[in-house]
């Protein structure tokens, strides 16, 4: 039974290509552990990562935390995330992964020091999300909703063409599926005005930052086919984004020529102090 205030059709959007998902997109910087943790002005007790899918920006914190967990309405991703969990070595007893929704948390109140949404919070109803965040975290405790700007810095043709991939894939989707069965997403644009408007924080700002990662041509091109559009779309009509993929494909591959580059992730947080 999912609560109200969820949307099916986004929890749906990102069924079925976890280990994609997982093997491309980038990782959670430990910058962010710095952040928030001087936000908080201590080292976090309980930290919750909501919409978490496979845990990329969870196990960011087993070392930084005494407890950990990871929030994830969708069956695939959160079982892949318990999958990474379990091979994992070291810091198994700090992490943990539920299945749960941004507006049903299963948390205390006021027992949370941070709760994190990484890629995420755009795709979770506002006013519920953010008056469940207040109720779990402990006076004083951090709220924050990051992202990274897409497509990573790289070339402007290649940047150009991989918008009108996406832009393909969106105009796609509206001749593809009913408007019932279309995934909503609120802009990230206004996170910062929804943080601020709700009322449950003292203090609320934007913080921008950077991080590179390794990429190849295969990691470049597999950051763009995860996006869930263009998964969607793969699903419904496979043969209708064929030609476009294959001219963005060879281009990626065409600038890497086989090397291996440090490429430039630009990140926004937005935050809120309870």
């Amino acid at each position: 039974m999912i609560p109200t205030g969820n949307s099916k059709a986004n929890i749906d959007r990102f069924l079925g290509y976890q280990d994609e998902y997982d093997r491309y997109r980038p990782e959670a910087p430990p910058l962010v552990i710095e952040l928030l943790s001087n936000y908080l002005g201590r080292r976090p007790a309980v930290v919750a990562d909501i919409g978490c899918g496979t845990g990329l920006s969870t196990f960011l914190w087993k070392e930084a935390a005494e407890s950990v967990t990871g929030v994830e309405p969708n069956p695939d991703m959160l079982s892949k995330a318990k999958e990474k969990l379990n091979r994992l070595e070291n810091g198994t007893e700090v992490l943990s992964f539920v299945q749960g929704f941004s507006n049903q948390l299963p948390f205390a109140s006021e027992s949370v020091d941070i709760i994190t949404c990484s890629q995420s919070f755009h795709w979770m109803d506002p006013d519920s999300t953010l008056q469940e965040i207040s109720r779990c975290l402990r006076p004083g405790g951090v709220f924050a909703a990051y992202d990274c700007d897409w497509p990573l810095v790289l070339h402007p043709s290649i940047e150009v063409r991989y918008n009108g991939l996406i832009a393909t894939s969106d105009a796609l989707l509206t001749e593809l599926q009913p408007d019932s069965d279309q995934a909503r997403k609120w802009d990230k644009e206004g996170h910062l005005g929804r943080i601020k408007a709700s009322g449950c924080f003292t203090y609320a700002r934007e913080i921008v930052f950077h991080n590179t990662e390794a990429c190849d041509a295969e990691r470049y091109i597999g950051l763009a086919l995860s996006q869930g559009g263009i998964q969607t779309v793969l699903k419904l009509s496979p043969a209708s984004l064929e030609q476009e993929i294959a001219q963005f494909s060879a281009e990626v591959k065409n600038y890497f020529r086989g090397r291996t580059l440090q490429v430039l992730i630009s990140y926004r947080m937005r935050v809120g102090v309870k």
